[in-house]
């Protein structure tokens, strides 16, 4: 599944974005993906939350199989699923804006549902131009921590 395409910003510098499947030599560029991801989107986790969910990630990397997008060779972006539904996806602020997400997303088949922290602000700005809508709201996240999730649905 290796897909390449270039993209230009104002018709300047070209990109080469890859999108393939994650191999183990990947763990540790997803991990810093993440983190950065988490930095500029999750501000609302706290310090000991943000601290116990990082060997939880680093473990998922490490052994999910999941779908890289990288830029000029280097991982931005990554993307699990089950099924139908997104487990998670996660993009470095510098490959955000590119269509990384829009075309990770579009391999998911339909319909497709996702979790997305209520206070995620530009996560759910993201589904929702995507054409999700939101089908019900849980109070805790997954692990019982009190960040409210949006369940989200595109048919």
């Amino acid at each position: 599944m290796r897909r390449c395409s270039k993209v230009c910003s104002s018709g300047h510098s070209c990109s080469v974005i890859e999108i393939r499947p994650n191999t183990a030599a990947d763990a540790n560029d997803l991990l810093e993906v993440w983190r950065h991801a988490i930095d500029a989107s999750h501000q609302f986790l706290s310090p000991n939350d943000r601290s116990d969910i990082d060997p939880l990630v680093a473990a998922y990397v490490g052994s999910a199989d999941l779908t890289v997008a990288l830029i000029d060779g280097t991982p931005v972006a990554f993307m699990g699923v089950t099924g139908s539904n997104i487990d998670s996806l996660f993009i470095h602020p510098r490959g955000q804006g590119m269509g990384i997400g829009r075309r990770l997303v579009d391999h998911v088949a339909r319909p497709t549902t996702v979790d997305v922290n209520e206070q995620n602000q530009a996560g759910v700005a993201f589904y929702r131009r995507l054409g999700f809508e939101v089908t019900g709201r849980s109070e805790r996240d997954a692990e019982g921590r009190p960040y409210p999730l949006l369940h989200l649905r595109r048919v």
